[in-house]
């Protein structure tokens, strides 16, 4: 049996897949034949899949590093409903006891898929009893978590590739949702992939329907939240930007409606997730914090009160809507002056002291350290300091490898001016991605176009299901040509980019240092 039939035959019998897709048989091929895998795939297009079949095939437990409790508990619950061995999660939420049993499933085999938030990682026992269990397969879900030009970079990722290595370098599967060219290179270098494959599907989720709603003011703007996620069919999720404003909104929206953030006991955020999982709530109500790894195949709306911090944030939360095929609404309801709170949000202030305490302590470490030795001994939180050396990897002054970290700058040399430049690149390309939300709320051309060309991929034709396409202003907006979304242009003072969006007089272009820029074409050579 070939290695193709064992997969399929695999999927069919544990879990009742008839047919696997493309992408997914094409990444579980080459993850069977021991080679490094990244994946990006739509929301909702089944990338746990590509984890769970072929660690049947494996020797060994799958590793699976996972960010969230809430969304651990839902992989492993999704696990047992199926015939498959038994998965377990460890983290810090769970009694000891628990824990123990979990390890104790794992080493004995019963259990196939062990599920660890990052931090995990960081204890000694726990990475003593991984080099016990021997995984053969390491999964780093969310992975664009690992990379600073994501939109949801978490320095505990920064920490997997030491581990990875110590575990005698299992195959490596890196699974995410959002991830453009730059955040793809950060994420196979900091994992230490070796010359990984590629799996890259198509970003279009055509049974959503895309609109803005623009408004004059904030009241205005509040107002049409309420009455149009009233009137929308439900199930639905509505993001905002503020905790304050979560509680608002569900207390108009109604008994049905929850407020979800960070700030509410772990308690009550299990209880509004549950809730809506189960259909006893038909609105949540939430920040950013809620929804990763949501698996709710009859949400009919996503609706954000605010406009997020970039459109990989957007268009990852608006993956949520629609999972079953039908019809679901993606409306952004927009006021331009929203803007000003996510520029407030990217100015980020140079932290010059805390990277020569990070730059200092890498240097007077005998040796290669570990991240976490230096995180302990500085005077910083672990998330400052994690940010503070992955600049100084940014500006070539240290580096991050399986064996730890080591300082490759000039002794002598203040670090902080070096460091400074990374850092202005870093707010250059965050001031710009907002930009780009501020150009797709208020563009005239089709929105899926203009969505998709974000992420390297053209559409030919207007979509036909957007609110600039049923309102006529779409078509003649939009060239292709040597302007079309992945074409590689050159501007004289920019440098090298790809276009992202073109129209008649003007074309957006994502440049490696200068960001997202949008110019006329006469400024640029193909």
């Amino acid at each position: 049996m070939s290695t193709r039939e064992k997969l399929q035959s695999a999927a069919a019998k544990t879990f009742g897949w008839s047919q696997l897709r493309p992408e997914q048989r094409t990444a579980m091929e080459h993850l069977v034949e021991g080679r490094d895998v990244l994946v990006v795939l739509p929301t909702g297009a089944g990338k746990s899949a590509i984890y769970q079949v072929p660690g049947l095939l494996l020797p060994g437990p799958t590793l699976v590093v996972s960010p969230l409790t809430a969304l651990q508990r839902d992989q492993v619950a999704a696990i047992a409903e199926s015939r498959a061995p038994e998965a377990v999660a460890i983290n810090s939420a769970q009694a000891a006891k628990v824990t123990e049993r979990a390890w104790d499933a794992v080493d004995t085999g019963e259990a196939e898929y062990l599920f660890l938030a990052p931090e995990q990682l960081a204890k000694e026992e726990v990475l003593r009893q991984l080099d016990e269990v021997a995984p053969s397969l390491f999964v780093v879900d969310e992975a664009h978590c690992v990379s600073v030009w994501g939109h949801d970079f978490r320095p505990d990722y920064l920490r997997l590739s030491e581990v990875i290595e110590r575990l005698g370098h299992p195959r490596v599967l890196a699974l995410t949702a959002t991830a453009d060219g730059p955040v793809r290179d950060d994420i196979v270098r900091h994992l230490g992939m070796r010359d990984p494959v590629h799996v890259i599907a198509g970003f279009d989720r055509p049974n959503l329907h895309l609109a803005v709603r623009h408004a004059v003011d904030d009241k205005g703007k509040r107002e049409g939240v309420v009455d149009w996620v009233t009137a929308a069919p439900k199930p639905g999720l509505v993001y905002t930007a503020t905790r304050k404003d979560t509680e608002r909104y569900a207390e108009a929206l109604g008994d049905r409606a929850a407020a979800y953030h960070a700030g509410l006991k772990a308690s009550e955020r299990r209880r509004v997730h549950e809730g809506f999982m189960a259909g006893e709530l038909d609105v949540v109500v939430a920040t950013s914090a809620f929804g990763m790894g949501i698996d709710k195949p009859d949400v009919r709306f996503v609706a954000h009160a605010s406009a997020p911090e970039s459109l990989d944030s957007y268009y990852q939360q608006i993956g949520r809507a629609g999972r079953d095929g039908a019809r679901a609404d993606a409306m952004l309801f927009y006021r331009a002056e929203d803007l000003g709170l996510q520029r407030f949000l990217t100015s980020h202030r140079q932290d010059a002291d805390g990277v020569r305490e990070v730059a200092e302590a890498v240097r007077e470490h005998e040796g290669a350290a570990n991240p976490r030795e230096i995180g302990d001994v500085v005077d910083q939180s672990r998330r400052r300091a994690m940010n503070n050396l992955n600049l100084l990897e940014q500006a070539r002054l240290v580096s991050i490898s399986p064996h730890g970290v080591a300082y490759r700058g000039d002794e002598a040399e203040d670090v902080a001016p070096r460091v400074a430049e990374i850092a202005e690149q870093r707010r250059r390309l965050d001031r710009s991605r907002v930009e780009m939300l501020r150009e797709y709320a208020e563009t005239r051309s089709c929105r899926r176009q203009f969505l998709l060309g974000y992420f390297g991929e053209a559409l030919d034709k207007p979509c036909g299901f957007c609110d600039t396409c049923e309102a006529g202003t779409a078509r003649g907006h939009t060239v292709g040509g040597k302007f079309a979304p992945g074409s590689e242009v050159r501007h004289e003072r920019w440098g090298t980019g790809r276009v992202v969006h073109g129209e008649p007089d003007r074309v957006t272009v994502l440049f490696a240092e200068a960001g997202y820029r949008t110019v006329k074409p006469d400024h640029l050579h193909a």
